[in-house]
């Protein structure tokens, strides 16, 4: 394919069209997150990295840490897999105040996963429709799937769809706060030639 785009030759000009769709995506699910709890949500501006994916374990807090994952794949102009990543504990405060009632301390029982489920939706909703608002590309999601498990183990799972993309992975990384800061961790993997769709659609390549 002629410019073939790999994550290694992304430009500074498309990395800060990546950081804008990171402060919009999280600005929209700010705004859910507000109308979903029924209170005021704040959010500090998004860090948006390009990084080796093999650190992105250590930068969520290490691969031993219990998160929560929602995982979906993602179709139509562009394709790829998108996750939603939460600690445990920011997983449980949302539930919690979502639901109104208090989570067993060991597990989020059937109601929570369901409820966290929705809130992944929510999220991950924010940025594809921010995503297809900016490049006017048509972007279909899955049923979204979830994980409560080490990092590790959850990020396992795009590892093996990410292996033949190269050494790169986009992670926003966004801040939402009501009583408590919750650090939330979005990853998008779509494959090489949805990367080239997208710049195309940006007037990049």
């Amino acid at each position: 394919m002629e410019n073939e785009i790999s994550m290694e030759t992304m430009t500074a000009e498309y990395v800060d069209v990546l950081r804008e769709l990171g402060n919009i995506g999280a600005g929209n699910a700010m705004t859910a997150l507000s109308q979903m709890l029924n209170c005021k949500v704040d959010m500090k501006v998004p860090q948006v990295r390009l990084l080796d994916f093999k650190d992105v374990g250590t930068l969520i807090g290490g691969e031993e840490q219990i998160m929560a994952g929602i995982y979906l794949a993602v179709d139509g102009d562009i394709t790829g897999s998108i996750m939603f990543l939460l600690a445990k504990g920011s997983a449980k405060h949302l539930v919690t105040k979502l639901m109104g009632m208090e989570l067993p301390d060991d597990d989020f029982g059937e109601m929570g996963i369901s409820a966290l489920m929705e809130v992944g939706n929510i999220i991950t909703g924010a940025y594809l429709n921010s995503l297809a608002t900016i490049t006017n590309l048509k972007i279909f999601p899955s049923v979204p799937s979830i994980c409560v498990d080490m990092a590790g183990a959850i990020l396992s799972v795009p590892a093996i769809e990410f292996g033949t993309l190269g050494d790169k992975i986009l992670l926003i990384q966004s801040q939402f706060m009501d009583e408590i800061e919750l650090d939330g961790y979005f990853i998008m993997v779509p494959d090489i030639d949805s990367y080239t769709k997208i710049l195309k659609s940006l007037g990049m390549a």
